[in-house]
């Protein structure tokens, strides 16, 4: 797809402040792309986001923006939502955010089912911060406050979606440039709650400390290792344990909140009017 970049980024907010070799770049742009492809204005357009590395992506994009509070993204966003159900908003938010401080409400933005997108930059590290374990760092891993090896195990942010309620969720990586693409865009196209947990990497705090000489051997590893999510269900467990599911794992037609809470004040001004 061939367009301006440029159209959607505040440049004057340019250089970005990614290390080299981090990935949100790519999906910084896979979101532009998916938005580019909606037709979505950039005047109905709210982009909002927690602490931390994605959370400086709000800054580069020319709509409407918001930089919150360390794990409240969604709280704002839901706010948003309700009070301008036509607006199109995206929760960008790394694995920290979303899931240790943010874990509580990213389980009931599941169940609520409010028609919002949640954009996990899943680099597996608190990598703004010093490169601390978070939830999703894999057991048997180094990290900063781990130099001798990960003793948990890790979240998985696509089953805890599921078993949450959202009614759209997805995996896919920072290697699998076209179908993030496409997941985004049927995500953005979906309505209600919408979760898709991209892996990232950090070399910068992770990769190095992992024996990944460079940021091309973390994305080789999305390359070797994922698999479609139908292929995978075809593997053995012991082949499962060495592969990566990635695509759409779940998606529903569910009420929706916002609308929801509509028909509730309807009745509600029937009943004030009788």
């Amino acid at each position: 797809m061939a367009f301006d970049y440029n159209f959607y980024l505040r440049e004057n907010h340019l250089p970005h402040i990614w290390c080299p070799g981090c990935s949100h770049g790519i999906v910084a742009k896979g979101i532009i792309r998916a938005v580019h492809k909606m037709g979505w204005e950039k005047d109905d357009l709210v982009i909002v986001s927690g602490i931390g590395c994605a959370s400086r992506l709000p800054g580069y994009v020319d709509a409407n923006t918001l930089h919150t509070t360390h794990g409240r993204a969604l709280a704002f966003a839901l706010g948003i939502k309700i009070i301008k159900p036509y607006l199109k908003v995206i929760i960008v938010s790394g694995d920290g955010d979303a899931l240790a401080i943010g874990g509580n409400h990213f389980l009931h933005a599941c169940r609520r089912n409010i028609d919002i997108n949640l954009i996990i930059f899943n680099n597996k590290v608190y990598g703004m911060t010093g490169g601390q374990t978070s939830p999703t760092t894999p057991f048997g891993s180094f990290t900063s406050t781990g130099p001798y090896g990960n003793v948990e195990h890790e979240l998985d942010p696509v089953a805890v979606g599921v078993a949450a309620g959202a009614t759209f969720v997805a995996r896919t990586t920072a290697y699998h440039v076209m179908q993030m693409d496409k997941i985004f865009t049927q995500a953005f196209e979906h309505k209600g709650f919408s979760v898709v947990d991209v892996s990232c990497d950090c070399w910068t705090t992770y990769g190095r400390k992992n024996a990944m000489k460079n940021p091309v051997d973390m994305l080789d590893v999305y390359r070797k290792k994922c698999v479609k999510y139908e292929k995978y269900q075809e593997l053995s467990d012991e082949e499962k344990k060495e592969h990566i599911p990635i695509g759409i794992f779940h998606r529903e037609t569910r009420p929706e909140y916002v609308d929801e809470l509509q028909l509730i004040k309807e009745r509600a001004m029937k009943e004030l009017k009788k």
